[in-house]
């Protein structure tokens, strides 16, 4: 139950990512709010995902499998995933602020997945299942309705660049779960693969800080919003995400993260007053059911391991 509830949390905290950037102050940028979540939230996620990944070395079992060793090739992929989540902020506030939360969030989480298998399809060679199919092919229809939709009362759909802000950071995901997947089989530990995640992409970010205006951070919204966003949606969200992970079923795991875009759209509708037409509706419901499927297909051997969808 407490692995339940974990994810559950997590994918909570992680869907809170696109109001609180809309309840910001004013003068933020996509770039600086993105620059500011990953210097503070990686910082954090690897101080606390290393004691933990430390913790696991001394309680291994003596006659345990000996733990991969370092090399160039999985040092590279563990860069490869801070860079992604470091490209991921800026995208994903792209499209939340172009088109809403709602919108934004729902069509960077309903891409991830389908992206990520995509990738894996390229990578393997290995022929999705007709069910992973059929949610890709929903998915994709949703997204496209979405795009024809966009508000109520608005005199076209959603905003193409917004849309692409929102696809790019699902694309960019798709490269985080892919190399994950790759270093998990291979015996690193979980908590050694998401610190390393949260290290580079804060050292990244920590070159970008003086290009991008902060003057926002200097004021008390401002700071609340970044260590929110930092300590909370990333460094708590991925401790919270990765510990349940190991003591749940692809399936319950795939079904729970489905939180996330169902706590992204009710505090867009309700906290931020947004109104959608009835086609973008119509759109989201139809992602939906595409991750519901996609969830619901994950109880099979063949489908990757669940990810968290956002970053």
């Amino acid at each position: 139950m407490l692995h339940v509830l974990a994810v559950l949390a997590a994918a909570v905290l992680f869907g809170t990512t696109g109001t609180s950037q809309a309840l910001g102050p004013e003068g933020t940028t996509p770039l600086s709010i993105g620059v500011m979540r990953m210097v503070i939230g990686g910082t954090g996620l690897a101080v606390i995902a290393f004691l933990l990944a430390a913790r696991h070395a001394r309680r291994r079992p003596v006659d345990a499998a000996a733990p991969p060793r370092p090399g160039i090739r999985p040092m590279s992929l563990m860069v490869l995933t801070g860079a992604c989540l470091a490209i991921y902020q800026p995208l994903f506030f792209l499209g939340t602020s172009l088109n809403g939360v709602a919108v934004g969030t729902v069509v960077a989480l309903g891409s991830a997945p389908i992206l990520a298998g995509l990738l894996e399809w390229a990578l393997t060679r290995r022929i999705p299942t007709p069910t992973w199919m059929g949610a890709t092919a929903l998915a994709t229809l949703g997204v496209v309705l979405l795009g024809l939709g966009g508000e109520a009362g608005g005199a076209g759909g959603t905003d193409p660049v917004g849309l692409l802000g929102s696809i790019g950071a699902g694309a960019s995901f798709a490269v985080i779960a892919n190399a994950q997947r790759r270093l998990l089989d291979e015996g690193w530990d979980p908590f050694t693969v998401v610190g390393a995640m949260g290290a580079s992409s804060a050292v990244l970010c920590a070159f970008a800080v003086p290009f991008v205006d902060l003057a926002w951070l200097g004021t008390t919204s401002g700071l609340v919003m970044a260590l929110w966003l930092g300590l909370a949606t990333i460094s708590v969200a991925y401790v919270l995400f990765t510990w349940g992970l190991s003591g749940l079923t692809a399936a319950t795991a795939a079904t729970l993260t489905l939180g996330e875009p169902l706590t992204a759209s009710i505090l867009g509708i309700t906290v931020l007053d947004e109104r959608l037409s009835a086609l973008a509706i119509v759109g989201l419901v139809v992602l939906a059911g595409g991750l519901a499927l996609l969830a619901w297909g994950s109880r099979s051997a063949r489908d990757p391991k669940p990810y968290a969808i956002e970053a």
